[in-house]
């Protein structure tokens, strides 16, 4: 590798980095505040060294990695998303008795995965990555040991990731066999003489979407998710919602523009069921739940079925469209999760319906923040989430993908009431009399009140000015390889 290649890798290294002085710094003296400390600055100094990429077209480190302008802005996202989740974990953890400064080093290495995944054009480096990931989820998700059904949720997860990474192997092992190769344009070179995929092809890239699909949580590959997102810990949710999920989908978006895979009907197909399947099945099974968390869960295997009909229209636009959908997603989950973290006490997260009857009457401003991330998740104009749809829409009609178009605006309308729901009990009268509030520490307020309200403003400016966004994105994909000719 040469001094560039270095350069070009530079917040993957800070990330390493920092992982490396937390360890020393956990072994010589524990001390929350000074390990939250690193974590943050480790991830503001990451994004910032994006800024020596402004313009980049693309650099190869062959034969694993390619940083272009998708890449550049993927990470980005990561990273601003992963730097709001520590600051939501410092104010959730330092209520807590539990030992919380080993959740910052793996919360920097799952980070750390994610981006790897988004830069990969190699099947080594993508399964590097996706494990890196994977491993530290594990741990977090489990991370409050004395309750009940963190150790449940850690293990579900552990058990089934290992079967989906059995399948991506698999499905990896047969694609190298078909082409010869395991890069992504080697792969898309091999694949240029076939018309029709051959059986033993078509099975590699089917396994691959197994294992991608479970970490997607799309159907039928989604049986964790609720149980995941109930069992662990608040603002490891929202990362398991947000990063995690990014991260794969940015891969998936490489791979499939590198190989041109939307040139076969089959892919299409497949694809096709999952996104009408994950839209019917999560919002129809959020319209059961009681659990907030399980609402949300539910919600967000609804959305990457939303996301699906950009994907699948396989253009420019189309890429765009998930792009910004995403962008807004994460602004609006990880301040859902981030009202459920506040909110929630020593013993268990906030996340009974009960919880939240007559917030608006005990925390006014709360209320108002969490009911604005609900109406972005349902597509209300005025908000992020409604300019989201409306694009994912327009790609979705651009390549005439009528039927994922309507199933779409059918299954908004489903999904419009179980987020009326939840804002309905928050507007009704309080039973009891409020407990007085404890005041929070200085730190601990800036941590989850500023991020809090820093993320609603984040949420209504992108809604009512989504230009800005807009015309960011087009440029930084203007020059990026994966947008050849499209």
């Amino acid at each position: 590798m040469t001094q560039t290649d270095f350069l070009h890798l530079m917040p993957l290294l800070i990330l390493t980095l920092a992982a490396l002085l937390n360890m020393l710094v956990v072994a010589a003296w524990r001390n929350h505040k000074i390990i939250y400390v690193i974590t943050a600055v480790s991830f503001v100094a990451a994004f910032l060294s994006l800024f020596e990429l402004r313009g980049i077209t693309a650099h190869a480190i062959e034969p694993l990695f390619v940083i272009d302008g998708f890449g550049v802005f993927y990470i980005g996202l990561i990273l601003a998303t992963a730097l709001v989740i520590s600051m939501l974990s410092y104010a959730y953890f330092e209520q807590r008795e539990e030992q919380k400064e080993e959740y910052y080093i793996l919360l920097i290495l799952s980070t750390l995965g994610a981006c790897t995944l988004v830069i990969s054009t190699h099947f080594a480096s993508l399964f590097l990555g996706l494990e890196v990931l994977s491993v530290a989820l594990y741990s977090l998700i489990s991370y409050l040991r004395t309750r009940e059904r963190s150790d449940e949720a850690g293990i579900k997860y552990l058990i089934l990731a290992a079967f989906s990474s059995a399948f991506l192997l698999f499905g990896m092992a047969l694609v190298y066999y078909s082409t010869g190769t395991m890069t992504f344009a080697g792969i898309a070179t091999a694949m240029k003489d076939f018309q029709e995929l051959p059986l033993l092809l078509l099975t590699g890239f089917g396994m691959m979407i197994i294992g991608i699909g479970f970490k997607l949580s799309v159907v039928p590959f989604h049986m964790w998710t609720p149980d995941v997102y109930e069992g662990a810990p608040a603002p490891v949710t929202a990362f398991i919602a947000t990063v995690s999920k990014g991260g794969v989908l940015g891969l998936l978006i490489r791979f499939f523009m590198e190989v041109d895979g939307f040139r076969y009907p089959t892919l299409i197909t497949i694809f096709s069921i999952v996104a009408i399947a994950s839209m019917i099945a999560g919002n129809l099974l959020a319209l059961l739940q009681t659990n907030v968390k399980r609402i949300l869960a539910y919600s967000s295997i609804s959305h990457l079925g939303y996301l699906m009909v950009a994907f699948l229209a396989g253009d420019r636009l189309g890429v765009e469209a998930v792009t910004f959908y995403l962008v807004a997603y994460f602004i609006t989950t990880v301040g859902a999760f981030g009202v459920v973290a506040m909110l929630s006490d020593t013993e268990r997260d906030a996340e009974l319906l009960e919880d939240y009857r007559g917030l608006l009457w005990r925390r006014p401003w709360t209320a108002t923040a969490f009911t604005a991330m609900l109406l972005s998740l349902a597509g209300i104009p005025l908000t992020a989430g409604f300019v989201g749809k409306f694009y994912v829409l327009a790609a979705g009609v651009n390549t005439q993908l009528w039927l994922l178009v309507a199933m779409l605006v059918l299954n908004s309308v489903v999904g419009l009431y179980y987020y009326i729901k939840i804002v309905a009990v928050m507007f009704q009268q309080p039973e009891a009399e409020a407990e007085p509030r404890p005041r929070l520490r200085p730190s601990i307020y800036l941590a989850s009140v500023g991020t809090l309200a820093v993320l609603t403003l984040l949420l209504v400016l992108v809604g009512v000015y989504p230009a800005a966004l807009v015309e960011v994105i087009q440029q930084v994909f203007a020059s990026a390889p994966v947008m050849a000719g499209r």
